[in-house]
């Protein structure tokens, strides 16, 4: 028997998150972005087993795939679902991913970093997150904090613009002093938006 996954637009047309009542990440977030980065997680394999997958980004209860350009999300959300119907019930979320490859570094454990990711925290990552991205910090080099985009918020277009400008006016507002946030992960490329 079926049960219900909500399907949920997002601000980047590229990406469609898909909320299960089962927990897919038990601790922390992963992003994949191939096959040879799941290898700690067969769901994730099996999703990039579909034609038109792209990206992958698993948090709590919720899958984000980002699709190719030259992929349908008629066909390819259908096919996302029935694939998720059949595999979540066991899906185990206590995977535990590799620990090396720059997308699975840890965030810098500075204390200005661990004072940015706080204010990111309460302020930013969870709108991020309702529309099916994260944001990670990788380091602070004196007024300029580098972040990189997770998610739907990595591919999008209004993340190098709108977003990227909001992050910066809350850091400025909290912190006191003059903020430059840089996005190093290539937000908006796809679309021109660099």
């Amino acid at each position: 028997m079926g049960f219900y996954i909500h399907v949920q637009e997002t601000p980047n047309p590229a990406a469609v998150k898909f909320i299960s009542q089962y927990t897919v990440k038990t601790e922390g977030k992963s992003q994949y972005e191939s096959i040879d980065d799941a290898v700690a997680n067969p769901l994730a394999q099996q999703l990039f087993g579909l034609e038109g997958v792209k990206q992958l980004f698993f948090f709590d209860n919720y899958i984000t795939v980002t699709r190719t350009d030259d992929a349908d999300w008629g066909p390819l959300g259908e096919e996302v679902l029935d694939l998720l119907q059949g595999a979540l019930p066991s899906h185990d979320p206590n995977y535990a991913d590799p620990t090396t490859g720059p997308a699975l570094e840890p965030e810098d454990d500075s204390p200005e970093v661990r004072q940015i990711s706080e204010i990111l925290d309460r302020a930013i990552r969870p709108y991020l997150a309702a529309d099916g991205g994260g944001i990670r910090v990788e380091r602070r080099e004196g007024n300029t904090v580098y972040v990189r985009y997770e998610g739907a918020c990595g591919t999008c277009p209004s993340s190098i613009g709108g977003t990227l400008a909001a992050i910066q006016n809350v850091l400025c507002d909290e912190l006191g002093e003059e903020i430059e946030v840089i996005e190093t992960g290539g937000a908006g490329e796809a679309y021109g938006y660099w």
